[in-house]
């Protein structure tokens, strides 16, 4: 069995052998008795894995293994970090479900506030931040969220979300808090902010689109209506995955989400593609 996702091999019941590694293909024949035989072939050099952090973010689910790590580990971890970097005098700490759920947890036992379900969610509705359109975005997010007024009404809380992309959703939960009687309502988010989009498969919007890429933090605490807003720092994230910090001349993880580094040249960003700079160039002699 192959998978995307330990989870997965746990559901049926199978034995997670190992990671299929970068640079590797692996081929599964049969022999002639029938036996299952296994074959790893190279293509490339090897060189160090550059994990994509935001598996660890968001996209893994919290019960898989990734790089040899427990999802759900890492992000109570980056919660815990979160606090030691940035906290508030609060009395309950939020998730906002359901992936804001473990770096919650974390936060909540580094800091000593106690955690709390103040938002309930509706497991029926799909993800909101891929919706294409800003009116679905919006309902899909009444439709997902619905606040746990009896643990909100009087409380200075701190909302725990593991991201910010475009600051839409979180304009709505901040909102619903104060709606449900809240006295004080600070944000704080588990990972960097997100400045640079995606081109790796990862269905992030253009830059512009970005809230952290056109607002400063100040601006963004405006923008969400929130009482204080703050990021788990890059540094942060990787002592959160056990390390001392982001090695700036050889990164341990691909992270461009948050610095701008891109592990491969984005040549379509760089000037013309290289056919159509030969074109060009036979054109004018």
């Amino acid at each position: 069995m192959l998978a995307s996702e330990t989870c997965a091999l746990d559901i049926i019941g199978a034995e997670f052998v190992r990671d299929v590694e970068n640079g590797e293909i692996v081929v599964i024949t049969r022999d002639e008795n029938g036996k299952s035989r296994l074959e790893s072939h190279r293509f490339v050099p090897k060189y160090p894995p550059r994990l994509c952090l935001f598996e660890y973010v968001y996209f893994s689910r919290p019960d898989s293994i990734v790089g040899g790590q427990s999802v759900y580990d890492v992000r109570k971890e980056m919660g815990r970090q979160l606090a030691l970097e940035s906290t508030v005098p609060a009395d309950v700490i939020v998730p906002i479900p359901d992936s804001g759920v473990p770096a919650a947890i974390g936060y909540s036992q580094e800091s000593d506030i106690p955690f709390e379900f103040g938002i309930i969610r509706n497991h029926y509705v799909g993800r909101t931040f891929i919706e294409p359109e800003q009116q679905i975005r919006q309902l899909g997010v009444k439709l997902k969220h619905s606040a746990n007024q009896a643990r909100i009404k009087g409380k200075r809380i701190i909302l725990l979300d593991d991201s910010l992309v475009r600051g839409t959703t979180s304009v709505k939960i901040v909102q619903m808090m104060r709606d449900a009687g809240a006295a004080e309502v600070h944000m704080r988010v588990s990972c960097p902010p997100i400045r640079h989009p995606d081109f790796y498969g990862i269905d992030t919007p253009e830059q512009e689109k970005l809230l952290a890429a056109t607002h400063t933090v100040e601006q963004m605490r405006d923008f969400i209506g929130a009482d204080s807003l703050a990021f788990l720092s890059v540094d942060g994230m990787y002592r959160a995955l056990g390390y001392e910090g982001r090695d700036n001349e050889h990164p341990q993880f691909t992270d461009h989400h948050f610095t701008g580094e891109y592990p491969t040249r984005l040549q379509d960003r760089e000037g013309p593609p290289l056919q159509k700079q030969l074109s060009f160039l036979a054109e004018v002699g």
